[in-house]
């Protein structure tokens, strides 16, 4: 399997490591992180043509944000989260969407939790609620929120008798941020918290995830919302690692050549591991770029989404499992929390809380 490195020039790897630690000091990405981003035009990956976004095939699409969560954990999942809102541009009012995307260092953040509502009102709704999560929110221009639907207090119901939840598209300077990110890892992501009080909006900042509401006819805006974010989590777990098992060279050789007592077959045991670790790895990551690819070419086929969901499910699982049995070969370096490979350990283990590849199923 192709090493994700190869997607990326050594400078930008250089530029996206060097300031790495700092952005974990700062609780977000660093200056010099964001201008390499904005000058390659990351966070626009997933926006439309029209609004002079990328609109990545998927497939192409995976690729890069494996090898950017490969440079840095919370760098690609920054960029992957932000550029997941962007793809919201192809349903948006078109007017609102080009006031949007008119600013070249355009960033959208949001969680896809339902704890708002938004009170219909007039031409409007009235937005109230917070939200516990949103990574990238420090770098964002506006700002993503779904919303439970209000009609004189009472829930607006689908026509199945569910509550009908929309998102809305709001400015950064309408929402506060409340530091709530306390893990242990993706400290970089600054993914901290967000409430909207009592907040008026035109009705066109309501938009709706659903292929039959996409306003680009496009394929990247009728591709199914759930497994789009399946495939583009699974792939940041799966760049993360791959750094975490490039440290372990390093780690392996430092402990081997400093603690004598190691004997030649244990020595002989951790390469095994290393090899078995690195086949199987890479045995999930083809797998799950097929799934991908079979299922951008021929989306109508419900057997190709269902082998998205479980490649993208088994090669976050087999992510944690691969990186999880080389860790205690990697001596107390790997628990040492201003190490890099702690830092990629840790950005990991946090990443995969993500519910969505939690179950195999």
């Amino acid at each position: 399997m192709e090493h994700p490195s190869t997607l990326l020039k050594t400078d930008w790897v250089k530029i996206i490591r060097q300031y790495a630690p700092e952005a974990e000091r700062l609780g977000k990405l660093h200056p010099a992180q964001l201008q390499l981003i904005y000058e390659q035009q990351w966070f626009n990956l997933l926006a439309p043509h029209r609004y002079g976004g990328a609109e990545t095939p998927l497939p192409q699409l995976v690729k890069m944000e494996e090898a950017l969560a490969w440079a840095d954990g919370s760098l690609g999942w920054v960029i992957t989260l932000c550029c997941g809102a962007g793809w919201f541009g192809g349903f948006m009012e078109p007017a609102i969407a080009r006031q949007i995307y008119s600013d070249k260092r355009v960033c959208l953040a949001g969680s896809g939790a339902a704890t708002g509502t938004a009170t219909i009102t007039g031409d409007g709704y009235i937005i109230n609620g917070s939200w516990k999560y949103a990574s990238g929110v420090h770098h964002a221009t506006y700002i993503t929120v779904n919303c439970d639907i209000l009609n004189d207090g009472s829930p607006v119901l689908n026509k199945d008798g569910t509550p009908l939840i929309l998102p809305f598209v709001l400015d950064r300077k309408d929402v506060t941020l409340q530091p709530r990110w306390k893990y242990m890892g993706m400290i970089a992501t600054g993914s901290d918290a967000y409430m909207v009080n009592d907040l008026r909006v035109d009705k066109a900042r309501c938009f709706k995830i659903d292929p039959e509401a996409t306003v680009i006819d496009a394929p990247l805006y009728t591709y199914p919302f759930l497994q789009l974010a399946e495939a583009t989590l699974a792939a940041n777990l799966s760049g993360m690692a791959i750094h975490f098992m490039d440290l372990c060279a390093s780690a392996f050789e430092s402990r081997i050549n400093n603690i004598r007592r190691i004997k030649p077959e244990n020595v002989a045991v951790m390469n095994e591991m290393m090899r078995y670790a690195i086949g199987l790895h890479d045995q999930a990551r083809a797998t799950f770029f097929s799934a991908v690819e079979n299922s951008w070419n021929d989306p109508k086929n419900e057997e190709n989404m269902a082998a998205v969901s479980s490649t993208s499910r088994v090669l976050a699982n087999i992510s944690r499992k691969c990186v999880d049995e080389l860790y205690p070969y990697c001596g107390l370096q790997a628990a040492s929390a201003d190490s890099e490979i702690n830092r990629a350990w840790r950005d990991l283990h946090t990443a995969s809380q993500h519910s969505l590849l939690t179950f195999l199923n």
